[in-house]
């Protein structure tokens, strides 16, 4: 098997599209789709489902993924370690974000670790959700993670470095558009929009304990996976939902925000890692943590 076909099956898995994967690796599109087929032949399983419109794992394929990103990031620590001898840190550390979680710290933790230590790669795992995140560190997939507290996870350590307040998104034309701040209280008749219930979504367990705490269950008409689709839906007039400051730069005709008044509608952003993780190169990063991202809280 051919450590090329690994690297390509790599690129298309997490691009989800050959074409923007071929043109990932520096390649034409059609040799990508030959290697993919003869990795297929070899292994004597399909990996994707592919049709017309889209591109997508099947079970082999995705059973298949993370042993192959565990073979590649050996295989390109040892090659190095091999250039880099003893000149200094070296090595690589999986990072795992999600969104608004680490919309501001991720490039600060980037540049420091760039500007102190070249040779150390940080290879970013984009996510779904911080909770996502917080689950592969949980079990190793990944060595550091932007999540939110709660951290209940066994083995695993935090460090808060940022927290933001939720604020409420409506649409323009509602009647609460027009007050300074809004009270959770005001929002109990009001539809929502909100992310789903079963994905693990600390901002939609959030919006349903300020509620729970002010009497009321929120009324959810519409799910939706993302932070600019839900307030998409708002601008459209579907419902309100609760979101995070750091969302307040996504600006729609027809959307605004408002503070919530009260105390208490805060989240928080911690970095999440196994202490048991014998990576040199986590601990390295983890130090250049402490001097580049504020410490507000230690959980562990």
């Amino acid at each position: 098997m051919e450590l090329r076909y690994l690297t390509s099956f790599v690129a298309v898995a997490e691009e989800l599209h050959f074409g923007r994967a071929a043109t990932r690796l520096g390649m034409a599109q059609p040799p990508l789709s030959q290697q993919i087929r003869q990795l297929e032949k070899e292994l004597g399983v399909p990996l994707f489902e592919r049709n017309t419109r889209s591109v997508r794992l099947t079970s082999a394929g995705e059973s298949f993924l993370d042993p192959v990103r565990r073979v590649l990031d050996d295989l390109d620590l040892a090659v190095s370690a091999a250039k880099s001898g003893g000149r200094g840190e070296y090595g690589r550390v999986s990072v795992g974000f999600a969104g608004a979680s680490s919309h501001e710290s991720l490039p600060l933790l980037t540049r420091a670790v760039r500007a102190a230590h070249p040779g150390l790669e940080l290879v970013m795992r984009g996510q779904t959700y911080a909770n996502v995140a917080l689950a592969r560190v949980a079990d190793g997939s990944l060595d550091l993670g932007f999540v939110r507290l709660p951290v209940t996870q066994p083995g695993v350590a935090a460090r808060v470095i940022d927290e933001e307040d939720m604020v409420c998104a409506l649409p323009s034309d509602h009647p609460l558009a027009l007050r300074d701040a809004i009270a959770i209280s005001d929002l109990a008749d009001e539809p929502f929009v909100s992310f789903p219930a079963n994905a693990g979504s600390t901002v939609r367990d959030a919006t349903v304990r300020v509620c729970g705490e002010e009497g009321f269950t929120p009324r959810v008409v519409q799910e939706a996976p993302d932070s600019w689709t839900i307030l998409a839906l708002v601008a459209a007039g579907v419902g309100v939902t609760l979101t995070l400051t750091s969302c307040q730069h996504i600006q729609q005709t027809g959307l605004v925000y408002r503070p919530l008044s009260g105390p208490g509608h805060r989240l928080q952003v911690a970095l999440a890692w196994r202490p048991d993780n014998p990576s040199a190169a986590l601990r390295t990063v983890l130090a250049i943590a402490e001097r580049a991202l504020p410490t507000l809280h230690v959980d562990r």
